[in-house]
């Protein structure tokens, strides 16, 4: 059996990653006022970041079904099955959009996953899977070994401006402006399919030590883990953050990632996070 991987765009994976496993992807949009960009096709993270600073804060959209049944019909005529792994239920209709694509085609036998998470963690699941594919497994074998990823992968999430979080519901106006001015970091991870609040931290630099201080909790084990950073519009950061890190736990590959447009508009820039899944 020939299997394909189809991830959505919000795994924000670096394309020369992509590119090496034959991953496929499918776009989300952001939409300033009422022009729609297809994030990691018609718009980049950069340009992004700089187009919120000229404008409003954009909305975003999940792809149309539409979208997916092209993808899949498209697929299905080199391929026996499709691997659909999608960003956390909770937070978007990605997911439901790909199982009720699904349906709809006869061609192809679609495995629709969902991650229960975002960003580059997400990622991590579709270049286990595109790896396995490689390797001639079949698609079933392939689920199962996803399922059993979920049980060691971990992310947290800390927002360096409360406003976004407060604009998009997750914060009420008065705990934005208490915690702007305690200088409040909330930490963020997802439970049960949503982002919710980990612990709220006093300062940046105590918010990234305490993340720091979680991956140690799982990396003391000695076994071998994969991790990533991810930030928002904060490179040099990352890249110290990476350094830092390597020499902390050697037992734990550093990949360095972003928050795409789409996760970012709800984030806010300088976000940073820290992801990481048992090898």
């Amino acid at each position: 059996m020939k299997t394909a991987v189809v991830t959505d765009s919000t795994a924000y994976i670096p394309k020369e990653l992509r590119d090496k496993w034959n991953i496929h992807m499918i776009p989300l949009n952001v939409i300033f006022k009422n022009e729609a960009y297809q994030e990691e096709v018609d718009i980049t993270a950069a340009q992004f970041y700089q187009q919120v600073k000229d404008s409003e804060l954009p909305t975003t959209s999940q792809p149309p079904i539409g979208q997916f049944v092209e993808l899949y019909e498209r697929l299905s005529k080199d391929y026996d099955a499709v691997i659909s792994i999608h960003l956390s239920s909770g937070i978007s209709g990605t997911f439901a959009g790909a199982v009720t694509a699904s349906t709809m085609v006869e061609s192809i036998k679609v495995y629709p996953f969902d991650s229960e998470i975002s960003c580059m963690p997400q990622g991590f699941y579709a270049v286990e899977a595109a790896k396995m594919a490689q390797n001639g497994e079949e698609a079933a074998a392939i689920m199962s070994r996803l399922e059993e990823l979920k049980k060691n992968a971990r992310a947290y999430f800390m927002v360096d401006d409360l406003s976004h979080l407060q604009r998009g519901g997750r914060l009420s106006s008065a705990q934005a402006i208490i915690g702007s001015l305690l200088q409040v970091k909330p930490l963020l991870h997802f439970e049960n399919k949503v982002i919710v609040p980990f612990e709220k931290i006093r300062t940046r630099k105590k918010a990234m030590k305490r993340i720091v201080d979680l991956l140690g909790e799982d990396a003391a084990s000695g076994k071998p883990y994969q991790a990533v950073i991810i930030h928002a519009n904060r490179e040099e950061e990352a890249l110290e953050w990476k350094s830092e890190l390597e020499t902390l736990y050697p037992n734990v590959e550093f990949l360095i990632s972003y928050f795409g447009p789409v996760i970012g508009t709800h984030l806010g820039e300088g976000a940073m996070g820290l992801g990481w899944m048992r090898k």
